[in-house]
């Protein structure tokens, strides 16, 4: 019976990523999330690619939006602006920011190119976030609807005259993420309270989502994420719940390696314990926001099934 309704669960989950990856793609046709401006339309930067796909398939052909951090090889924790970026967000009619110290340079090319005409949204802002709190937004699926819905709000307030043509595109934009909400529903139902690991904080909001009990030292997973070297006290204590077994599954960020997050790793698979990868921005780049979080969700889904 359970090996049956498994595998329903799949079928549907691979109709719903075709799904999926049909609207992603036409969403994004009518709005690029990166590379050079159009001019004659409102000019969006984005901090990060994942604000920038929702920011681009929300505003479809009224808006040009380009994503500064897209290099999957590129921490935006880290990243350094440059004479490109500080032209885009001098010129900018909107800028989406994520905020809570995830993207500071952001913050400080706006200061220092300051326009009575630009609007900027700082998501952190938005949900009553402050440097020092857990950034990865994007990673909890209410904050994503209200990000959305912010947005939106400011092409409206930008553009009036295109009212109409927004709300179409923020409906077809909720019907492109019913696939990615019906997964985090599923996983939910289905494995609520699994014990499991993280090597980072970027994973604590969708865990709390999927219903998934996180039981990784969150001083450790702070510390990673935050480049620092954690607790050796929280190091032994995740070393042990890998080694008996304590956990179901082991994700980890996959553009950030260090020394103890890969002996963590291959630990883990020592102990036959899954790991699965996420990813900071959108990988690959050229996918929408829902198929990101799609293939991301699929991949933990099928580790869970193989315990």
């Amino acid at each position: 019976m359970i090996r049956r309704f498994r595998r329903s669960i799949m079928i549907l989950s691979i109709k719903w990523l075709f799904t999926i990856l049909l609207a992603g793609l036409a969403l994004a046709a009518c709005g690029a999330a990166s590379g050079t401006p159009n001019r004659g339309t409102m000019q969006v930067v984005a901090g990060e690619n994942f604000w920038g796909s929702i920011a681009a398939q929300l505003g479809g052909d009224k808006v040009s939006v380009t994503s500064i951090v897209t290099n999957p090889n590129t921490d935006p924790h880290e990243y350094e602006s440059s004479a490109q970026g500080a032209r885009l967000f001098a010129t900018a009619d909107f800028v989406v920011l994520n905020g809570a110290g995830y993207d500071d340079w952001g913050a400080k090319l706006v200061s220092a190119n300051p326009s009575s005409n630009r609007k900027v949204l700082t998501v952190a802002g938005l949900l009553g976030k402050k440097p020092g709190d857990n950034p990865h937004f994007w990673y909890d699926p209410p904050s994503v609807t209200r990000v959305a819905d912010a947005i939106m709000a400011q092409y409206k307030s930008l553009d009036a005259a295109d009212s109409a043509y927004f709300d179409q595109r923020r409906a077809a934009f909720a019907t492109a993420l019913q696939p990615y909400q019906a997964l985090v529903a599923q996983i939910r139902t289905r494995d609520a309270n699994l014990p499991v690991a993280a090597t980072e904080s970027i994973f604590v909001y969708m865990a709390k989502a999927l219903g998934l009990n996180l039981i990784s030292p969150p001083a450790f997973m702070k510390a990673i994420s935050e480049g620092n070297d954690p607790p050796a006290q929280d190091v032994a204590s995740f070393q042990t719940q890998l080694r008996s077994r304590q956990v179901r599954l082991l994700v980890y960020n996959t553009q950030t390696s260090t020394s103890i997050t890969d002996q963590l790793k291959q630990l883990a698979g020592e102990n036959r314990i899954p790991v699965v990868g996420i990813s900071e921005t959108v990988q690959p780049a050229n996918l929408s926001f829902q198929a990101w979080q799609v293939k991301q969700l699929q991949a933990l889904q099928t580790a869970l099934d193989g315990q």
